[in-house]
């Protein structure tokens, strides 16, 4: 907490972290038990299961556009909180839910809810600090979510030993911690004022060639990043390499550490510097890992997959620093959800990408799938040095707050 303090961030933005920080410990406690709760403990099949779990994933994304349109008609906050209440709704009744019809009824609650907390809690954070410090408050809300979802994965390992009675009390207390981050929202958070609505919605989002490319650099990012280390490297340890799951759920908790450790001094780095460089460069990283997938294919095994995803942890800092405070930059103030919404959506789009086509040319070359997703990467790498030119002259860097002073860097633009 004295780090955070020491960011300059209000009172307000803590409060609110912490609430990230409490439902992500809930979250995290749930996310890899859902399967085996309705499997094990509801007598549902693998696919009927399957299909409650990403029933709720493709409503998120039906409902993150109309999200965008709440947050900047009735505020990021207002959103935030009924957002929180449909979670909370969606996990207790999946707590409860005996048939696959109350399953499926539950999961579509919690996934509205789902696709409208991302983008409204980022506008949120974006809106609770000036521009100079959203890197900062960015990182912070990151770091919050990342040590939650990582505590709340080992203490859901440990009550779902327990069987039915310990899943029903993890989504109980899922639905809980949502319910605590409603309180914090509506206790400690302002209503801000919204400003005057421009015409246009959606339409002038797409008109907007700077974003446009971005959330298109974006997918890809999350593709390769995010998508590929999520859904292929485990597979492809365990079946080519051999590697045990416990093995492979420590290179998953080395990445979420490496997340944690790195990304405030990563955003205390990045001020004064280019974004699209340090965008570049993420790409750049996620190309390195790629290869350190295929060297562990050749022999050098689990010390280069630890190694690929520390690095991999360390590039997504780098991107994560950068995006959603240039969203809130090049979003008009009364567009502002509807910009989030929309890069929610290139979120969702990337993370469908790996496990949709990358399963399939797994099972037919590990080798050309993780080339291929270098390929990705070195592209995305070079979207961003491209996309540096579309910017506004204002966006370019990332603000360094009064009285810091970042280290110099060669050829770094004025």
């Amino acid at each position: 907490m004295g780090e955070i303090n020491r960011l300059g961030l209000s009172r307000e933005l803590r409060l609110v972290v912490l609430g990230i920080f409490l439902n992500y410990v809930g979250y995290g406690a749930v996310l890899p038990f859902e399967i085996i709760y309705l499997h094990d403990g509801r007598g549902f099949s693998l696919g009927v299961a399957g299909l409650v779990v990403g029933s709720s994933t493709g409503v998120a994304v039906v409902t993150a556009p109309f999200a965008g349109q709440l947050i900047d008609r009735f505020g990021a906050r207002a959103v935030a909180t009924g957002a929180g209440v449909a979670l909370a709704a969606g996990y207790i009744g999946l707590a409860f839910a005996r048939s696959p019809a109350l399953a499926f009824v539950a999961a579509t609650i919690a996934g509205a809810g789902n696709g409208a907390l991302n983008p409204s809690q980022s506008t949120l954070v974006a809106t609770l600090v000036p521009p100079e410090l959203r890197h900062r408050a960015t990182a912070v809300s990151r770091v919050a979510a990342n040590v939650g979802a990582g505590i709340g994965g080992g203490v859901g390992g440990l009550v779902a030993a327990y069987g039915l009675a310990g899943f029903v009390t993890l989504f109980l207390a899922n639905g809980a911690s949502y319910l605590v981050y409603v309180a914090v929202l509506v206790a400690v958070v302002r209503d801000a004022a919204r400003p005057e609505p421009i015409t246009g919605g959606y339409r002038h989002v797409l008109r907007d060639r700077a974003f446009v490319h971005l959330a298109v650099t974006n997918v890809a990012m999350i593709a390769v990043g995010w998508g590929v280390f999520t859904w292929l490297v485990p597979p492809f340890a365990g079946t080519a390499l051999g590697i045990s799951p416990q093995l492979t759920g420590l290179l998953l908790l080395a990445n979420a550490a490496t997340v944690a450790v790195a990304q405030v001094p990563i955003a205390r780095l990045a001020e004064g510097r280019r974004r699209a460089v340090m965008m570049a460069l993420a790409g750049w990283m996620f190309v390195g890992a790629c290869l350190l997938v295929l060297a562990a294919g050749a022999g050098m095994a689990y010390a280069a997959l630890l190694t690929a995803v520390i690095v991999v942890g360390i590039g997504e800092c780098f991107h994560t620093t950068v995006l959603m405070p240039l969203v809130a930059d090049l979003a008009p103030a009364s567009l502002r959800g509807r910009y989030m919404a929309s890069m929610g959506l290139s979120w969702w789009v990337g993370l469908a990408i790996a496990p949709a086509f990358g399963t399939q040319l797994l099972g037919v070359s590990p080798a050309a799938t993780f080339l291929v997703a270098a390929a990705v990467a070195g592209m995305a790498g070079m979207s961003a040095v491209a996309l540096e030119r579309r910017l506004p002259d204002g966006c370019r860097l990332t603000p360094s707050p009064h009285g810091a002073s970042p280290l110099p860097v060669a050829g770094r633009s004025a």
